[in-house]
């Protein structure tokens, strides 16, 4: 370590101790490496670096004032610049919301005035009446011009929301009655087995005889035959 010169300790303190304002400089030999202090300027060949001289207690807390001072001006300069963005962000808010409510409402067009909707109109008139003049003959065109009509006279929205509620509707189906099928005529009675005054059929029932073979019928009196009778 480099030792200094008495004259230049004396020197060093002396100028650190009154404060002075001057810049002290360190200067140090390149040859022997020998340190030295002034308020000059070093000698020739000596290397030179500037030291800060002490400060005193005023000064630091000059500085120390000087700072949080700074400190406040730059805080209040964020403060204002947030205040004055906020009021730029609420003055163009406040500038669309009028611009919407200035806004003129669009003009809907008036669909069933036009002549599309006029001769969608009468060409599902005409199918109508038809079919009401022949209720049973099928007009397979009637339902396409429904929806054409609708489609001309209540716009692109208007048919969207009908045919929506079209879809949510249940399907009801008709079905025809049924036609009712004629009763199968019932079975002829066939005879069972007979006594000497009467015969019996399979159905409980009881015919007289008149005579040999002989019994009576829708017509008179018919002839058993194989059993077959009444005829």
């Amino acid at each position: 370590m480099a030792r200094l010169r008495p004259a230049s300790l004396l020197l060093c303190a002396s100028l650190l101790g009154l404060g002075a304002q001057a810049q002290v400089v360190r200067c140090q030999d390149a040859r022997t490496g020998q340190v030295t202090y002034t308020d000059g300027a070093c000698a020739s060949g000596e290397k030179a670096r500037e030291v800060e001289a002490r400060k005193t207690a005023e000064e630091l807390e000059r500085e120390r004032a000087q700072a949080a001072e700074a400190l406040e001006r730059k805080q209040q300069r964020l403060e204002l610049e947030k205040t004055r963005q906020e009021a730029e962000a609420a003055r163009l808010q406040a500038q669309r919301q009028r611009e919407l409510l200035e806004r003129p409402a669009p003009v809907r067009p008036d669909y069933a005035a036009s002549p599309q909707c006029q001769a969608a109109r009468r060409q599902w008139q005409e199918l109508n009446e038809a079919q009401m003049r022949e209720p049973l003959v099928l007009q397979p065109g009637l339902d396409a011009a429904q929806r054409q009509m609708d489609l001309h006279c209540l716009g692109p929205e208007g048919y969207a929301e009908l045919e929506k509620a079209r879809a949510q509707r249940p399907q009801i189906v008709v079905v025809p009655p049924a036609r009712a099928r004629p009763a199968p005529p019932p079975p002829r009675p066939r005879l069972t087995h007979c006594s000497e005054f009467q015969c019996f059929d399979d159905q409980g029932k009881s015919y007289p005889r008149a005579g040999p073979g002989r019994l009576p019928g829708p017509d008179g009196t018919c002839r058993s035959a194989g059993g077959r009778a009444p005829c």
